[in-house]
């Protein structure tokens, strides 16, 4: 019984997250906009060094595919941010932290828009880059599973972190939202190879997932190879920070009511 009401509960928030944005044809158009922008201005640089620099014929799929896997990671963990954010702008958080509802429902509702909203933007772009550049990331078979789902992992321990600062200090943390990428952007080696960075910075990217996501494509692609002792590593790591994200995600939320916080929040 507790079972099926937990389930229930975790539908139910699911469900309103996808009438919201199913009412709302602006934030379906943000869900693909951004990542088919991105898409086509880094095909036609790919394009472009493709047809002039013969040294690049093997990696032609390197910065479409090194783009588009980075878009999971932003819109997983942006999908998570938004739905929740959504609820602090309309002032219903402290219902729903009032309600029934556990923590850990919350967070498994928002996974799952997360998921959904990843699923409408990304399938969109990755048949334009078929039609458009003729670059098909379901080539990359079965790993693209390991990666597209270590990515996802790391947008949800993230979101969670996200979350519960905003619960905790206000809207003032919202800007992590958009921010947190662009800090791990440069040593994620998303672009280039971990040898590319300096020695002292090195220890620090074989501490992100993401590192070992990048560095498992670039070794599938130029060398037709698998690296399943990076996928192994990445996923521990990221039970690791999902361990960790659950938890910061609690502490800040007992945090935020004992400060009076939660009744404060919103536009």
């Amino acid at each position: 019984m507790k079972l099926r009401d937990s389930i229930g509960r975790i539908s139910a928030m699911t469900m309103r997250y996808c009438y919201v944005l199913r009412k709302s044809w602006p934030r379906l158009l943000d869900l693909v906009y951004w990542p088919t922008l991105n898409m086509i201005v880094w095909g036609l640089l790919t394009v472009y060094f493709n047809e002039h620099r013969s040294l690049l014929n093997e990696t032609m799929g390197l910065l479409l595919g090194a783009v588009m896997l980075w878009d999971v990671l932003l819109r997983g963990q942006l999908g998570f941010t938004y739905s929740f954010l959504e609820e602090v702008w309309s002032r219903n958080i402290a219902n729903l932290l009032m309600s029934p509802i556990k923590t850990y429902e919350l967070a498994l509702a928002l996974m799952t828009m997360s998921f959904i909203r990843l699923m409408i933007g990304m399938a969109p772009v990755t048949i334009l880059a078929i039609c458009l550049f003729g670059f098909n990331i379901y080539d990359l078979g079965l790993p693209l599973i390991a990666f597209f789902c270590n990515l996802v992992l790391l947008s949800w321990a993230l979101g969670l972190v996200i979350a519960g600062l905003v619960l905790r200090n206000g809207q003032s943390a919202e800007g992590f939202s958009w921010s947190i990428m662009l800090l791990l952007l440069p040593v994620s080696c998303v672009y280039y190879p971990v040898v590319a960075l300096p020695d002292w910075l090195r220890p620090f990217a074989w501490i992100l997932p993401t590192t070992y996501v990048f560095e498992g494509m670039r070794e599938l692609i130029l060398h037709h190879n698998f690296r399943a002792d990076l996928m192994m590593m990445c996923l521990l790591l990221n039970m690791v920070f999902l361990l960790f994200g659950m938890v910061s995600f609690q502490l800040l939320i007992q945090s935020a009511r004992r400060k009076g916080a939660i009744l404060t929040m919103g536009e």
